[in-house]
């Protein structure tokens, strides 16, 4: 933050370069933002990309139903390869989801302003990546209207779930997780759900926006309250980051497969989870911010951070790749050794060297400052590293599942068109919820963006 003062003026204004392009006011900020929301006309490339997502929607949708009436021998899944797409989905839109948290609550309780333009969004890409997620679990336990059985709920025949199972473990982190988030991210859209019902034209939306706006009126008696609400749900959200995926990652370390069965499983988790959630953050705000004309709110400082923060992860995770492959080595396992072998030189060797290639070599280049500048080639690169998160996750789960202990059971996998139509459907169900979140909801805080033009900064510093 750099601070320029006149000996002569009593008024100091602190200016924070790159956070809100100059020339900004309270009005012209909220008219922005609010606008997107309030247009009558609603542009073409949404409509287009509405479709294009309602379309693989229903077709996760028919797979979902045919899955249903036919069972889960639809997809691949086999012997020895019991989990595979459905559980690498699983893990890899869960990870997706921890970026959001991570820029609301963390960066939140450290100060840094530069999380403003991105937060909102991002909290919105957390609750549709967890809803992603949560459908692959359900739909792999074969009877998805059995699912309160995993619940302690009170019955006669004294069935009780198996608490020491890492998967029932899941279902109440996941579940805890996207309920925080959830609340987090409704308690940050009150004030501006308040804004848009002042402003909405229609009585249909100042009704809908002042229902959902709970009687929000701006008093300092309302203003306490929501800092207060605000920063506890920030400090609760701070060790579901760390929390929900370090669970995750029991589902295979405490297994005795090799591949699985090691302690370094938790921090590697979330070190990708991160990874992968800023580069998912990266693939959306940047045609995003183009196709809406918001280069002055969600500036090339906001990217050049994400940048930076997907570098620093992606090198935590080529540790963990690193420290893999050590500790296979020097355990003297031979089952440990020959499981690193089969990923260098087995039947999916390619799978491994492409996620070496996605996770540990392109990202390299966000090093180049052109590359750290330039918004195509950043765009690039976290495209590179959504296909290298879930190749990851291919590799851990089905390529440590196909070849065990005995020989005699080995196997090879190999996805249906069931497991693909599920998957790409769900992609489609992620930005059908974006598309939809972007229209009718401000995509960034109007509240919190007030705060970053100079009026403002002269009002806190006056």
């Amino acid at each position: 933050m750099e601070r320029f003062d006149d000996p002569y003026d009593d008024t100091r204004i602190h200016v924070t370069p790159a956070v809100i392009e100059p020339g900004h006011t309270f009005d012209s900020v909220t008219d922005k933002i609010s606008a997107l929301v309030l247009r009558k006309r609603t542009p073409l490339g949404w409509w287009v990309g509405l479709a294009a997502s309602f379309v693989l929607t229903n077709m996760m949708l028919g797979t979902i139903i045919y899955l249903v009436f036919t069972g889960i021998g639809i997809w691949g899944n086999n012997q020895p390869v019991g989990w595979a797409f459905d559980i690498i989905n699983f893990v890899w839109w869960i990870g997706i989801g921890h970026a959001g948290t991570l820029i609301s609550a963390i960066l939140l309780l450290l100060r840094q302003q530069w999380r403003t333009s991105i937060n909102r969004f991002a909290e919105a890409m957390t609750l549709f990546a967890v809803a992603c997620a949560g459908l692959f679990p359900l739909l792999h336990t074969g009877r998805p209207w059995l699912a309160y059985w995993l619940f302690p709920y009170p019955n006669t025949m004294g069935i009780q779930p198996q608490f020491r199972s890492p998967l029932m473990w899941d279902v109440f982190a996941v579940s805890t997780y996207a309920t925080v988030s959830a609340l987090f991210w409704y308690t940050g859209l009150v004030p501006d759900l308040a804004t848009l019902r002042d402003r909405a034209r229609s009585k249909f939306g100042r009704v809908v926006f002042g229902m959902m706006s709970l009687g929000w009126r701006g008093s300092a008696r309302h203003w306490a309250r929501y800092e207060v609400v605000y920063l506890l749900l920030a400090g609760i959200s701070t060790p579901l980051v760390l929390s929900v995926h370090t669970i995750v990652s029991f589902d295979f370390a405490i297994g005795i497969i090799p591949g699985w069965h090691t302690p370094i499983f938790p921090p590697y988790f979330v070190a990708g989870a991160i990874y992968a959630g800023f580069a998912m953050v990266l693939t959306l705000i940047i045609p995003l911010r183009k196709f809406y004309g918001l280069e002055d709110f969600i500036t090339d400082r906001h990217l050049r951070n994400a940048g930076k923060v997907m570098l620093a992860t992606g090198l935590l995770v080529a540790y963990g790749y690193m420290s893999e492959a050590f500790i296979a080595w020097y355990s003297a396992n031979k089952y440990e050794q020959f499981m690193m072998l089969n990923r260098f030189v087995g039947p999916y060797a390619f799978y491994y060297w492409s996620l070496i290639t996605c996770n540990v070599i392109v990202p390299q280049l966000i090093w180049i400052r052109r590359v750290r500048h330039s918004h195509v080639m950043l765009f690039v690169v976290a495209m590179f590293v959504n296909v290298g998160m879930w190749l990851e996750r291919f590799i851990i789960i089905p390529i440590s599942l196909h070849r065990d202990f005995l020989p005699s059971s080995w196997g090879m996998y190999a996805p249906t068109i069931f497991d693909f139509t599920m998957f790409f459907g769900t992609i489609g169900f992620f930005f059908f919820l974006m598309f939809l979140f972007i229209r009718f909801l401000p995509v960034i805080s109007i509240f919190e963006m007030r705060t970053m033009v100079p009026e403002a900064q002269i009002k806190e510093e006056a």
